[in-house]
């Protein structure tokens, strides 16, 4: 009779685990899918496009279908600003962005990340987004509404390439130099002599071409992408800035997740920020016999000598006084 008894129970509570799960699963089919729109200025087959590419396949199949990534490549849902401003109203959307933009957008200390010739090698990058100082303003940026969900994506040495060719420091002095518009890209600029130029990068052909402006400031895949060097034949290999990048999306989004749902998000951002560094390293051999094969000149500069008269940036009162006191030694200090 207990045997009997045991057996029952035993079938009651498998069954009962069985619907469960079956209502469980009917509950999961029903939902709709989180959607997030990713829009940034690469084209599409530069390594940074194939990166979010690989990203957005990653979540998909980490979620089960449950999160998806909407891809737009060539600044398609428009300019970065634009796009933290939708976020920020708290629209679905993800982009790349860097310390420069984030400086003005309320954590002025992040914008010494993008200063010219901070960093001497990519160890000094990974080191400085692992420090204690880094998370800080991670922090702090989420304050302002904006959630950094990876620090480890390549984006790239920045180089000049020019319609004059500029071998110093003095040949910059006025050329018309297009940067993204944040003012420690203009002002990284304006202390190298030259004229920093803010527009969107879709537009910097043309101005090329027009003569609007005299040059273009990027990594290579992506001046290449670009298709600048048709207008523009000089390449001055400056890496002024060592550019990691960050993806970011509106911290509104992001704690509308659950927590496994922002563990998935994190997780295969980093996992393609890996995929988009070994494709980065690829492409830096790989564009420069391009250029070189299209007739573009590539010029190997003094590095030393740009480094030493980008010093002034650093102690320039606009920054100066909203930076926190010693910012520049203390960035230093935790990149070693």
């Amino acid at each position: 009779m207990r045997r009997y008894l045991f057996k029952i129970i035993f079938i009651f509570a498998i069954g009962f685990v069985l619907g469960t799960l079956a209502c469980q699963s009917d509950v999961l089919a029903s939902q709709k899918p989180v959607v997030i729109q990713v829009g940034y200025e690469n084209n599409p087959g530069e390594p940074f496009d194939l990166a979010i590419r690989e990203w957005a396949r990653l979540l998909d199949e980490k979620s089960g279908g449950t999160m998806k990534l909407e891809v737009f490549p060539s600044s398609q849902l428009g300019s970065k600003n634009d796009l933290i401003d939708q976020m920020l109203a708290g629209m679905a959307v993800v982009t790349l962005a860097d310390g420069a933009f984030y400086a003005d957008r309320g954590v002025p200390d992040f914008g010494i990340l993008f200063g010219p010739f901070l960093f001497e090698s990519w160890d000094e990058v990974w080191k400085l987004t692992k420090s204690d100082w880094y998370h800080s303003q991670c922090a702090l940026l989420e304050k302002q509404g904006l959630k950094i969900i990876a620090s480890n994506w390549i984006y790239g040495d920045r180089h000049l390439l020019t319609k004059k060719a500029v071998h110093s420091v003095s040949d910059l002095k006025g050329m018309k130099i297009r940067v993204p518009n944040n003012i420690i890209q203009i002002k990284g600029f304006e202390v190298l002599g030259a004229a920093p130029t803010p527009m969107p990068l879709g537009e910097v052909y043309t101005a090329l071409q027009q003569g609007v402006i005299d040059g273009v400031e990027n990594p290579l895949p992506v001046l290449y992408g670009g298709k600048f060097h048709e207008v523009a034949k000089n390449l001055s290999l400056t890496a002024h800035v060592r550019n990691f990048t960050t993806l970011v999306t509106g911290t509104a989004l992001y704690n509308s997740l659950t927590p496994t749902q922002q563990r998935w998000l994190t997780e295969t951002c980093e996992e393609a920020g890996l995929y988009n560094n070994n494709l980065q390293q690829k492409a830096v051999d790989e564009t420069l016999k391009k250029f070189a094969a299209e007739g573009v000149k590539i010029i190997n500069v003094n590095r030393a000598e740009f480094a030493k008269a980008s010093l002034p940036f650093y102690s320039l009162p606009e920054f100066t006084s909203k930076w926190s006191k010693g910012l520049y030694e203390t960035v230093k200090k935790a990149m070693k």
